[in-house]
């Protein structure tokens, strides 16, 4: 780590290069998902909106200028009152009269370095890592300056860097989280390049505009799949909001589950937290192919729950299973329910699993859940928190469990103690000009995300992917900001496989503000999966959407995709 020349302050060094990796086939073809996902991000000063009825724009109107939100008023000194002069780790010290080669606050030609995160119009939870700054430069560029001014602070900040990444102290972070949530944060990257002591072009001015710190925190686990092309395989690794590392969670070698002949499994896929947050259920491949439940705390890595009886873990040895659910509501010593899927294309069922079942068969340790009018098959439940509802991909075309190149919609179908009832689709996530699928129901039970992409095209590793939401009731659906990288990037969605959104698993409410958060993968970054994270605020009925977070904690050369966000409780994770 290199600190700086002034007020000592010290930061991290320059950014691990992305590199490509290829994805192992067999592997990501138990979830059904290539690492899609979604990130957003935008260099104008608003940034781009949800779209659609009571769809809310990135300009601010949930977030009034001058809004403080109950935050202190100030004015705070967090930042420096002098320029910082950054060294980054490896690289070369800014000169001493840096400050003075760039000249006054905003000066100098347009079309300069563009800022990929945060994005402009990024909202943090309360309890994020500390911000990256990491911008791409204009040809030649070696010099940089990244300025933040916000309202209620005395001084700007100001950061004087050779890198184009600069990491903001934690000490810092930690007084605008306090002082400054509600606030907006103003940035702008200028760049310029030094040659002999002096500037031979620049300084140029490049992205600007607010961030802002939401006053909620995001709560709960991240737990994820990162795909292993060296044995086919993959394993689950976790953090918790404001977590600098990745821990691991889960991998194939420590699941105890062995086949009536005698064969375990190679591959973990697919996952989802109980209720309780102790155990994960998992879509298993190879040797032991099926749903299992496997501990994924400490000392019990791996090891099966004690209510889960042969009777009711046999009936969930099948290739054609999809990925578990499970609800708050049935989660009781006494009701313990799975939900999952059985069959492929038009004969895949819903099927809900007793896992506390002491004799097995179908009525005693599993049984179908009716879905009249659908006479497609169902894939991909996600059952209610109050467990009353169950959302799922309605489809033509499924192979174990994931859609593939076929209709889908989601439908929505009554639990209503096992029986089921109507199935209908959701209006606004059932279009027949589009494929919809990978649904996900908010922890209030009141939105869905899911994927769509136009009619016709295949599922599976669609670039075309995008996430939108929708009252779990129907209406238009609200495209998310997220799912746009910087327009001064190069990329464009449609077209970086934005995919697999899930829910934090609690909502805040601040006043007359709903805050919700959302996780999803994306290959805009290098052109392998990563993870993002990006907020949806309703207020009144208006929905307001953001750019999506990059997780720079995360492994940049590794294959990070399907997400579930839920309590998981997973060991702590080791520093950086």
């Amino acid at each position: 780590m290199a600190g700086t020349t002034r007020r000592g302050l010290v930061t991290q060094g320059g950014l691990t290069a992305l590199g490509a990796a290829l994805i192992a086939t067999a592997a990501l073809q138990a979830c059904g998902d290539d690492g899609q996902t979604t990130s957003t991000q935008s260099t104008s000063t608003q940034g781009a909106g949800g779209q659609g009825a009571g769809g809310g724009g990135m300009g601010g109107d949930l977030f009034p200028a001058g809004s403080g939100g109950g935050t202190p008023q100030g004015p705070f000194a967090d930042f420096p009152a002098e320029p910082v002069l950054d060294t980054p780790e490896g690289g070369e010290p800014p000169p001493a009269n840096t400050p003075d080669l760039f000249g006054p606050a905003g000066s100098g030609n347009a079309a300069g370095p563009c800022l990929i995160e945060p994005v402009i119009g990024t909202l943090y939870p309360n309890n994020w890592l500390r911000p990256r700054f990491r911008f791409t430069p204009d040809p030649g560029q070696n010099l940089f300056e990244i300025r933040i001014t916000a309202p209620n602070q005395t001084n700007p900040l100001v950061v004087y860097t050779t890198s184009p990444t600069w990491t903001m102290p934690k000490a810092m972070w930690d007084g605008l989280v306090a002082h400054s949530q509600d606030v907006p944060l103003t940035v702008t990257v200028r760049g310029a390049t030094l040659s002999g002591g002096m500037l031979s072009a620049g300084p140029t001015v490049g992205s600007t505009g607010d961030v802002r710190i939401a006053p909620v925190a995001a709560p709960g686990t991240i737990v994820y799949w990162r795909t292993n092309q060296q044995n086919n395989s993959g394993e689950l690794k976790g953090f918790k909001p404001g977590d600098e590392n990745v821990g691991d969670v889960l991998k194939a070698e420590q699941v105890a589950y062995t086949a009536p002949n005698g064969a375990k499994t190679t591959c973990i896929g697919c996952h989802t937290s109980t209720p309780d947050g102790k155990y994960a259920g998992v879509r298993t491949l190879n040797g032991y192919s099926g749903n299992v439940l496997a501990s994924i705390e400490a000392g019990s890595t791996g090891q099966r729950p004690g209510y889960w009886t042969d009777a009711a873990a046999q009936s969930s040895i099948s290739g054609g299973i999809g990925i578990p659910a499970f609800s708050k509501g049935h989660w009781k010593d006494g009701d313990r329910v799975m939900i999952s899927t059985l069959g492929n294309s038009t004969e895949a069922k819903l099927v809900w699993f007793d896992l506390e079942a002491t004799a097995s068969g179908e009525g005693m340790s599993f049984g179908y859940i009716a879905r009249d009018g659908d006479m497609r098959g169902a894939i991909m439940p996600s059952f209610s928190k109050k467990g009353d509802l169950i959302v799922y991909t309605s489809t033509s075309v499924s192979v174990d469990g994931r859609p593939a190149n076929g209709e889908t919609d989601v439908f929505s179908v009554p639990y209503a103690d096992r029986k089921g009832g109507p199935a209908t689709g959701i209006p606004g996530a059932s279009d027949p000009a589009f494929s919809e699928y990978y649904a996900s129901l908010s922890p209030n039970d009141a939105l869905v995300a899911f994927d769509r992409i136009p009619a016709g095209a295949n599922t599976y590793d669609q670039a075309a992917a995008e996430v939108f939401v929708v009252p779990t009731g129907g209406g238009e659906p609200v495209r998310l900001a997220a799912n746009d990288p910087p327009a001064c990037s190069g990329e464009k969605s449609p077209g970086v496989t934005n995919s697999w959104p899930k829910w934090a698993p609690e909502v805040s409410v601040v006043g007359d503000r709903t805050f919700y958060w959302l996780a999803f993968s994306s290959k805009r970054a290098g052109g392998i999966p990563q993870l993002y994270v990006t907020p949806v605020v309703v207020q009144n009925g208006q929905t307001q959407t953001f750019p999506a977070l990059y997780l720079w904690n995360q492994p940049a050369n590794e294959a990070n995709h399907t997400p579930a966000w839920d309590v998981f409780d997973i060991p702590p994770v080791p520093p950086k």
